[in-house]
């Protein structure tokens, strides 16, 4: 996964977690690559202080008390939070490794019998958390995360809870990904159920073997039309044989037609067995598969560049992938308190803006990525940026190894 250096405006701690990079960006809000206390990396999600409102922090607070219900080896853990924040955060568990519509994208669709082990390891993990009381409703390739260990499942922003009668959006108003939206979803009913998950991951297994949805339009309107209308049918075209049972059943336009979690979990197991392998071994040769097709799109001299997708609005800049972070450092390289990189150029748009900068004192303005090693004491939160000179970090033997790394990896790739 890929990983760019801090921006001046970036907070560099939040709560227990010092902040070493960025990982990614939605409409909602960044995420970074943090480090607890204990050295554990978490993926920190930030609410921009742009969209910082009562219903924004409500639903924060609500995907926070989701992640502390659910649990399993399939979801990725919840580490921390603090929903009252100046600026509201939230740290799960750190997943090194693409997500699934960026595999598709890159490599390719997954060859069947994978498919059907993916779809029998997400069907088991939805069956765990709708036992848990709560629906996903934004299940998507681009929520679940090829890790080394095997996919997870991330993103609870949109669960509900089944049988809750508290509702955060209005009669009628829909959310939610339409090309993975179930019919009812997309019209608006309420209450929904189990059916809905079903079918997104139907949606979802059928864009990692074919590398499309059940249904696509110019623009996202359409699609709800397409989804919503009952003559037409989804677009199976590509989809091998002996999955179209399961897919037909899964994507069916009523949710009383669709399979139960527990029944897609037994028909990938026939398919998978029909081809003459277990099921621990798909799942094996699942994770194996994603790993190696990353190693083969890696540099000859280290690990895959596996890029995040930003908004078309950012400008490129110079970029840190893992295979950076893994090169030793200079013989040369100084034993002295580590810097923390930033990358120099535009600013974002002012609706990303964080209101608190560095101030001019508290970096090297030479190459615009060093801030002053800080006095011993407690990381700061970020509702309270520091006083100029008064600032403070917490230096493991890691946050260390990786901030010397990110800097000495950026002032490589630095055009100047």
């Amino acid at each position: 996964m890929q990983i760019t250096p801090l921006n001046p405006e970036d907070p560099l701690s939040l709560g227990d977690f010092e902040l070493l990079g960025r990982i990614g960006q939605g409409g909602m809000g960044q995420v970074f690559l943090g480090e607890s206390l204990g050295g554990e990396p978490a993926a920190v999600k930030v609410i921009k202080p742009s969209v910082v409102d009562s219903e924004s922090r409500q639903r924060f607070a609500q995907e926070i008390e989701v992640l502390k219900t659910i649990w399993g080896p399939r979801i990725a853990a919840f580490l921390g939070a603090e929903s009252e924040a100046e600026q509201p955060w939230l740290a799960t568990e750190y997943v090194d490794g693409p997500d699934l519509a960026r595999h598709v994208n890159t490599h390719g669709p997954l060859p069947s019998v994978l498919t059907a082990a993916l779809g029998a390891i997400l069907a088991e993990a939805l069956s765990a958390v709708h036992t848990q009381g709560l629906l996903h409703r934004d299940l998507k390739p681009a929520n679940v995360l090829l890790g080394p260990n095997g996919p997870k499942i991330i993103d609870f922003g949109l669960a509900a809870f089944t049988e809750s009668t508290i509702s955060l959006t209005a009669p009628h108003q829909v959310v939610g990904t339409p090309i993975c939206m179930a019919p009812e979803q997309a019209a608006g009913v309420k209450p929904l159920t189990a059916a809905v998950d079903v079918y997104a991951l139907g949606a979802l297994l059928l864009f990692a073997v074919t590398g499309h949805y059940p249904h696509e339009a110019a623009t996202p309107y359409m699609v709800f039309h397409l989804v919503t209308d009952p003559g037409t049918a989804p677009d199976l075209s590509g989809a091998p044989s002996e999955l179209l049972p399961l897919l037909t059943g899964m994507l069916a336009k009523s949710a009383e037609d669709r399979p139960s979690l527990t029944d897609v979990v037994q028909q990938c197991r026939s398919v998978i067995e029909a081809q003459g392998m277990k099921i621990a071994q798909a799942r094996r040769r699942l994770t194996a598969h994603t790993a190696g097709q990353r190693h083969k799109a890696a540099p000859a001299d280290g690990a895959p560049t596996i890029p995040w997708p930003a908004p078309a609005s950012d400008t490129p800049g110079t970029e840190i992938i893992p295979a950076d972070l893994e090169t030793p450092l200079p013989s040369d390289a100084p034993a002295t308190s580590p810097t923390l990189v930033e990358t120099p150029g535009p600013a974002e748009p002012p609706v990303h803006d964080s209101p608190g900068t560095l101030s001019p004192a508290s970096r090297d303005h030479s190459d615009g990525s060093r801030r002053d090693q800080p006095a011993p004491g407690r990381p700061p939160t970020a509702s309270r940026r520091p006083k100029e000179g008064t600032h403070t970090l917490r230096h493991s033997v890691q946050a260390r190894k990786t901030a010397e790394r990110l800097r000495a990896a950026y002032a490589a790739k630095a055009p100047f």
